[in-house]
């Protein structure tokens, strides 16, 4: 995995949000987004990594950015369960650099959009063990919630927003929908937001997330 981008806050850092781009996307995706959100969260710091360029399957085997390969998309999204421990891996790994650096975990965040949110939720649900501030999951979906059963006290504890377009044709609304319900189920503090859009990202949507963020880091 190459070394992530980071863009720095005008004030002091007391916070971090880590953000996953989507297959075939790249890091750059998300700094107009890391940008404008610092426009309200003054001290966070926010963490872009890149995704190495694999073979994905259900493209003909062409190389791209991919946090995991896709093997089959139906009836429910076939994956390669080894890269995506490897990429969690790899965004635990994050985490722990930005607490050697003296942020506090539960004043990190997660967030991914689709593959990248994907990543987020299994490190946050099946792998990280320590406090969060919380999970940001767009246009995504849980590919491996159905193997897990309960969560810890501190898993427990981290709040979710979940916020998918009702248009999505990449990763169906049902989708995203039934990672949110797992995570009700299993006692989470989590939001469920639709917006009338396809496989994207609205403005308005970057206005909920400030929001939701910027009431867990006051």
């Amino acid at each position: 995995m190459s070394n992530p981008m980071i863009i720095e806050p005008a004030n002091p850092v007391d916070a971090c949000v880590i953000w996953l781009h989507g297959l075939g996307a790249d890091r750059y995706d998300f700094l107009p987004v890391a940008e404008a959100l610092q426009e309200r969260l003054l001290t966070t710091r926010f963490v872009l990594p890149q995704a190495p360029n694999r073979a994905v399957t259900i493209n003909g085997g062409y190389e791209m950015p991919s946090w995991y390969d896709i093997l089959a998309m139906s009836p429910a999204r076939a994956i390669n369960r080894e890269q995506l421990e490897e990429s969690a891996d790899f965004v635990i790994t994050l985490i722990e650099e930005q607490r050697a650096n003296g942020i506090d975990p539960s004043r990190i965040f997660l967030a991914g959009f689709s593959q990248g949110g994907a990543v987020v939720l299994h490190t946050a649900f099946l792998k990280w063990q320590g406090p969060l501030g919380g999970v940001v999951a767009l246009s995504t979906y849980a590919p491996t919630f159905h193997d897990h059963l309960q969560l810890s006290a501190s898993q427990q504890r981290i709040p979710v927003l979940c916020l998918h377009g009702q248009y999505d044709d990449v990763v169906q609304n049902s989708m995203g929908r039934t990672a949110y319900e797992f995570l009700k189920e299993w006692g989470v503090t989590v939001t469920w937001q639709e917006y009338p859009m396809g496989h994207e990202v609205l403005p308005e949507e970057i206005r909920d997330i400030g929001v939701w963020l910027g009431e867990r880091l006051r």
